[in-house]
């Protein structure tokens, strides 16, 4: 797939927490950015803590970013924190490309016209038109995702028909062409 990939996690174990205050945050980021051999990239995607920590500090002084997704489920404490981040992002003058809501519904496969709002319904799309950005989405829950996640297969090869698979392809072509 051509799909190049950096974590934390591959100089961990499974159980080794990251314990590291702003200044150790700060190095790791630079070196992700600086030394890891990246090629040539369409795209450099950044996947981020929740909130306005160091680690999104560090990345806007450092790199030249195109925008920002903020990514949130529908329930309160999410969306205080999303509203966080977006903030942040505006005073860094990173723009935002749009939100998502992630874990937007359940739809049980022997009743798929139903939908289950575990986590309560539309606080993405509301967070967007109160702060003025673009609603990119909502991906609904699938009990594969973990599945597949954690054999490494994503969603959209393994189960490109699935819903939550067609919702990623909509919203990767909203952010690209964004």
């Amino acid at each position: 797939l051509g799909l190049k990939l950096m974590s934390m996690g591959f100089f961990l174990g499974d159980d080794s927490p990251v314990i590291w205050r702003g200044p150790m945050v700060h190095g790791l980021i630079k070196q992700f950015l600086t030394d890891v051999d990246w090629g040539d990239l369409d795209y450099l995607v950044i996947d981020m803590p929740p909130g306005t920590g160091d680690a999104a500090l560090t990345l806007t002084q450092l790199a030249p970013l195109s925008g920002a997704v903020i990514v949130t489920t529908a329930n309160d404490l999410s969306l205080i924190d999303a509203r966080k981040g977006l903030q942040m992002f505006n005073k860094v003058n990173v723009p935002i490309l749009g939100i998502i809501e992630n874990m937007a519904y359940f739809t049980p496969p022997d009743l798929p016209n139903k939908k289950y709002y575990i986590f309560g319904q539309g606080g993405g799309q509301r967070v967007a038109e109160e702060l003025g950005v673009d609603f990119l989405g909502e991906v609904p829950i699938d009990p594969r995702m973990a599945e597949y996640g954690d054999s490494g297969q994503p969603i959209t090869l393994a189960a490109p028909k699935s819903e939550s698979a067609r919702a990623f392809s909509e919203i990767t072509g909203l952010i690209a062409r964004k």
